[in-house]
């Protein structure tokens, strides 16, 4: 059987969230996966060691309107190229219409969706809830990246085992989901002092400011920025890592998903819906906040206890 998921959430957390599920898909079904996803959810670096996927299909769509699959040209495109496929079944992770409408005019006679115009949900509820009442079976919310292991024994090779080894997750989608950089260079020096320690900054391109502090700092000589790499190439370094202290972002959902110990720092997004579906994130939320409180606008980003991260660290690290 020939089967499509559509996975339109554009950041590489989510893809990394959604993975249990479409494991689960593949197999059930005994076969491998294509997968119609956006650019920015980087599937073709994080899944390119993974055997439940034949195919990364790119939704091609931008804010301006330029992408190849814009537009009612750009939609009766992507229908030429799903139908071409000759899938079987699809399993839509969301209520879009524009999604059903594609399928079915792609010729696909078996849709699994979303409640149709549904906005707002859980994530991670969500997608279990779905996946489970699909396919009749209880799934795990955790997470597995596949990545071989010849790239995790090369990585550790380089990586010195005098060291303690650190993730730095010093990026995030906006600047209320960011603790301040200078809070993460104290934490650096803090750390290292007690424990030799080298610290791996998990940030992109335009983050380079940001890393540019640290690297300039007293503490620099013992950090790697990770923003001239690909993320594949990151992956073997964040795996033998032994902790990933981290916002809300991508990396510390794809170092969870690599069985690191993770401490994320939750300031403006909800916590219930992605930072307690797996077992390797420990939380950390504002002074004056719980895990249920702690959602999107608490702002709360001068409120994380310095002292509560560091010491938790340690206790992580020992």
């Amino acid at each position: 059987m020939k089967v499509l998921v559509i996975q339109p959430k554009i950041g590489m957390g989510d893809m990394v969230i959604y993975l249990p599920y479409i494991h689960a898909i593949s197999e059930k079904y005994k076969s491998k996966i294509s997968i119609l996803v956006k650019n920015n959810s980087r599937a073709n670096e994080l899944l390119l060691d993974d055997e439940h996927f034949e195919e990364i299909l790119i939704l091609d769509r931008t804010k301006n309107q330029s992408g190849s699959h814009d537009g009612i040209k750009g939609f009766l495109k992507l229908v030429n190229e799903i139908k071409s496929k000759k899938f079987d079944k699809v399993f839509i992770f969301s209520g879009s219409l524009r999604y059903f409408f594609l399928t079915k005019l792609a010729g696909i006679k078996n849709i699994a969706q979303y409640p149709l115009l549904r906005k707002k949900d859980n994530i991670v509820t969500s997608a279990k809830i779905f996946t489970e009442n699909e396919l009749n079976e209880i799934i795990s919310t955790q997470p597995f990246l596949k990545i071989k292991q010849e790239k995790v024994s090369k990585a550790k090779q380089k990586m010195p085992s005098e060291y303690k080894h650190i993730c730095l997750g010093i990026s995030a989608s906006g600047p209320t989901k960011r603790w301040d950089i200078q809070n993460y260079l104290s934490l650096c020096e803090k750390i290292n002092s007690y424990l030799p320690s080298k610290f791996y900054l998990a940030g992109g391109k335009k983050d380079q400011e940001l890393i540019k502090v640290i690297l300039d700092s007293n503490i620099g000589s013992n950090c790697k920025s990770f923003s001239e790499l690909k993320i594949s190439e990151t992956l073997p370094i964040i795996k033998n890592c032994d902790i990933c202290i981290s916002n809300d972002t991508g990396w510390l959902h794809i170092a969870s998903a690599l069985k690191v110990k993770c401490l994320g720092l939750f300031m403006d997004s909800p916590v219930l819906a992605y930072g307690k579906y797996s077992k390797n994130i420990s939380v950390i939320v504002p002074e004056g906040e719980t895990e249920e409180t702690t959602t999107h606008d608490t702002l709360g980003k001068d409120r994380i206890s310095f002292e509560k991260v560091y010491s938790q660290a340690i206790k992580i690290l020992s």
